[in-house]
């Protein structure tokens, strides 16, 4: 939903002028065959209002796996935090096994448009507590998750570079709320070198006991379809996220649109979902439910050139 900043001092000329530059030099990104939107002028509306209040006012918040991470490359599944861990170096095949058969269980209810969140949700919580209860008993060991993730097939999207540094040169906090694995998204995103002062990571993390080994999954399990709880429950926490009331976010799930919901008063938010497969089943709820939907881009460029123009120093007079 866009909140909607009134243009009480804005002359409806000016106003009209910017919506026509915007849409045919600014961002011609969002003319593209991949890029579905419900009401584009609502969209541009909001890029707008983001644009005066600057740099200052924005937060980014997004989801990770298939979203700030690439869904597939070359015609082949990128994997996910989860997923790397599927490696000889962590685990015995059998449990590769057991993991990919809660895949086939899972996954497909995850992305059924045909079922509700409430209904998701408590097979969301067992699939997810069943693979954390396989990795516990893999007795996985803390000193090889690097090479897992270096001989991993992980990739971020493409621009992501100008993402990650384009948020750290304006000092706009990037809230990844993730429902992988927060050990190894970290050790993605470091190995990328774009691990900067202003992300901030809340995601499930591992619990090693004192030799390095993983015993449990720290605190609250966090996933797809309570990121609300997850939110709420951490950005109060994060100082550098007040006082920012314009937020960008980006998700691949219908419960990724929950994850603004930290944010004190809201006054702009701006939604982009990643729609990466299933496109016929799952493109009319993604455009009812987000402001941008992006099919089957494997790229950052349309977040990139929103952000550029939002953190730019021109003013429409």
């Amino acid at each position: 939903m866009i909140h909607q900043i009134p243009w009480i001092y804005t002359p409806v000329r000016t106003v009209l002028a910017f919506w026509q530059q915007l849409t045919k030099t600014q961002i011609p990104e969002l003319t593209s065959c991949s890029v579905l939107m419900r009401e584009r002028s609502r969209v541009e509306e909001t890029i707008y209002a983001m644009q005066r209040a600057g740099a200052g006012s924005l937060q980014v918040i997004s989801d990770f796996d298939m979203t700030l991470s690439r869904f597939a490359h070359n015609g082949k599944r990128v994997p996910t935090t989860h997923n790397i861990l599927d490696s000889r170096l962590l685990i015995d095949k059998d449990c590769t096994r057991k993991m990919r058969e809660l895949l086939n269980i899972y996954y497909p209810i995850e992305i059924d448009a045909g079922r509700s969140a409430e209904e998701k949700l408590p097979l969301m919580v067992e699939w997810w507590t069943k693979v954390h209860e396989l990795l516990i008993q893999q007795r996985i060991r803390k000193d090889m998750l690097a090479r897992a993730v270096m001989e991993s097939d992980a990739m971020l999207r493409d621009g992501y570079k100008v993402f990650f540094e384009h948020l750290a040169e304006h000092q706009v906090p990037l809230l990844i709320l993730s429902a992988g694995v927060g050990d190894v998204l970290e050790e993605v995103i470091r190995q990328n070198n774009v691990f900067y002062p202003n992300v901030h990571i809340i995601s499930n993390y591992m619990d090693f006991d004192q030799t390095g080994i993983l015993q449990a999954f720290k605190g609250q399990l966090l996933h797809t379809f309570n990121k609300r709880e997850g939110a709420l429950s951490h950005a109060v926490n994060l100082q550098e996220l007040q006082g920012r009331p314009n937020v960008l976010l980006l998700g691949d799930s219908l419960g990724d649109l929950t994850m603004a919901d930290g944010v004190t008063d809201p006054q702009n938010v701006l939604t982009i979902g990643f729609l990466n497969d299933q496109v016929e089943e799952r493109k009319e709820s993604y455009v009812n439910s987000y402001d941008i939907v992006l099919v089957k881009d494997e790229t950052l460029d349309v977040p990139n050139i929103i952000l550029r123009y939002i953190t730019s120093s021109s003013r429409v007079k």
